[in-house]
C-alpha cells in the first residue's frame, strides 16, 4: 500500500515526460496547439465537402492528396531558419515577377483567364507563390530599416505590393490581386504606418474609385458589384448565385436539415457548392450551430497566430506572422462576406474547408512559416 509520500514522489516524473514531449515538439518545429486547430478544420472541411460535392469519392481522394501535400509542405517549411528566408526573399518575390510575366505571354487560357503556367506534367498558379513572397518580402525591406517607415520607405513597399498585384489584375485574377494587396498593406501597417498615411490612402482610393471602375475593371467585374446591391434584377444571371446562397443559409435554421440531407447542394441549385460557395452548403445541413463552430475554429486559429507574432524574437517574424495571420481572418471575412450577399463575388475560397489545390498548399506553407516563428521564439526564451 502506497502512503501519500510515494504519490508526491512520482510528480516530477510525469512533468519530465510533458517537458520531453514539448521538447521533441520545438525540436522538429510544431506548434501543437495550431496543429491541432488546423487538423480539427481539415476534418470539418472534409465532413462538409463530403456532401457539397454530391458523395463524390473521386473529388474526396482528391483533396486528400491535396491535404497530405499541403501538411508536408507545412512542415518542411516550418524546418526554414528564418533569417535565411529573409536573407533569401528578394530572390523569391523576383522569380515570382518573372512567373507572373511568363504567365502574362504564355500561359494557359481557361474560361477567359489567363492564370496558369504548364510544364507538361504539371499545371500551376504562379500568382499563389506571391502570396506569401510579397509580405516576405516587403517584412524584409522594413525590418532592417528605422520604424515607423519613412514617406519613401512607404512608396517602395507600396511599389512592392503594386508590381504583382498588377500582373495578376491582368490576367485577370481580381480576388487574388486584392489579397495579396491586403498581405502587403498589412506588414505596414504592423510596421507602424503614421495616421497621414493612412487617411492620405483613403483619399487617393476615394479619388480612383472613378477611373478604376471605368478603365480598370472588366464588365464581368463590374456586374458583380451592381448584382451586390440588387440580386434579385437578374435572378437567372449574375444574381443566381447569391440568391440561392441565402435560400440554403436560410433553409438551414439554427441546427440545419443533417449532413448529407441538403438540398440545395444534392439537387445543384447551389452552384459552386464545392468551392467558394461551401459555407451555404455546411450551414444548410449543420445549421447555424455548424456555422459558429466554424467561426470559432478559424478565431481561435486567428488568436494562435496573433499569440506567435506578440510573441516573435525579431521584428522581421513579427511583421511576417502578422500578415500571415490578419490575411488568413481576410480570407474568411470575405468568403462569408460574399457568400452572405454582404460584398460582392470575387472567386475567394473557403480557407481549409473549399476544393482547391494551389490555394491550400499556400495557405499552409503560411501555417509552416507560423510554425517556424513560433518555435523559435520559444527556444529563444
Amino acid at each position: 500500500m502506497h502512503n501519500k509520500t510515494d504519490f508526491i514522489r512520482r510528480l516530477p516524473d510525469s512533468g519530465a515526460h510533458f517537458s520531453k514531449s514539448e521538447s521533441m515538439l520545438r525540436r522538429v518545429h510544431i506548434d501543437l496547439i495550431l496543429l491541432l486547430l488546423l487538423v480539427a478544420l481539415t476534418i470539418f472541411g472534409l465532413l462538409a465537402l463530403y456532401s457539397a460535392s454530391g458523395e463524390s469519392l473521386s473529388m474526396m481522394k482528391r483533396q486528400l492528396v491535396f491535404y497530405i501535400i499541403a501538411y508536408c509542405a507545412m512542415f518542411t517549411v516550418a524546418q526554414l531558419d528564418m533569417k535565411s528566408l529573409m536573407r533569401w526573399s528578394p530572390w523569391f518575390y523576383g522569380i515570382g515577377i518573372v512567373l507572373l510575366i511568363l504567365t502574362y505571354f504564355f500561359g494557359v487560357n481557361a474560361k477567359g483567364a489567363q492564370r496558369w503556367l504548364s510544364l507538361g506534367f504539371i499545371r500551376f498558379q504562379p500568382a499563389e507563390a506571391l502570396k506569401i513572397a510579397v509580405p516576405v518580402a516587403v517584412a524584409a525591406y522594413l525590418s532592417v530599416r528605422m520604424l515607423p517607415p519613412k514617406f519613401g520607405q512607404v512608396l517602395l513597399g507600396l511599389l512592392i505590393i503594386a508590381l504583382p498585384a498588377v500582373l495578376i489584375l491582368k490576367q485577370p485574377d481580381l480576388g487574388t490581386s486584392l489579397l495579396i494587396c491586403t498581405s502587403g498593406l498589412i506588414v505596414l501597417f504592423m510596421a507602424g504606418l503614421r495616421w497621414r498615411f493612412i487617411l492620405g490612402s483613403l483619399v487617393m482610393l476615394l479619388v480612383s474609385l472613378w477611373p478604376i471602375w471605368h478603365y480598370v475593371l472588366e464588365d464581368y467585374q463590374k456586374r458583380r458589384v451592381t448584382t451586390l446591391f440588387n440580386p434579385e434584377a437578374d435572378k437567372l444571371g449574375a444574381g443566381w448565385n447569391a440568391i440561392q446562397a441565402k435560400i440554403s443559409i436560410g433553409s438551414g435554421g439554427f441546427s440545419g436539415k443533417g449532413w448529407l440531407k441538403g438540398t440545395q447542394s444534392q439537387l445543384d441549385f447551389l452552384p459552386e457548392s464545392h468551392t467558394d460557395f461551401i459555407i451555404a452548403a455546411l450551414a444548410e445541413e449543420f445549421g447555424l450551430a455548424g456555422v459558429l463552430l466554424l467561426i470559432a475554429l478559424y478565431f481561435a486559429i486567428v488568436i494562435r497566430g496573433l499569440l506567435i507574432a506578440w510573441q516573435a524574437s525579431t521584428t522581421f517574424n513579427r511583421l511576417l506572422a502578422s500578415s500571415i495571420t490578419l490575411t488568413f481572418f481576410v480570407y474568411v471575412f470575405v468568403n462569408i462576406g460574399m457568400v452572405a450577399g454582404l460584398l460582392p463575388v470575387v472567386g475567394v475560397p473557403l480557407p481549409l474547408v473549399s476544393l482547391g489545390g494551389t490555394s491550400l498548399i499556400t495557405l499552409m506553407l503560411g501555417f509552416g512559416i507560423l510554425m517556424a516563428i513560433s518555435t523559435e521564439s520559444k527556444t529563444k526564451k
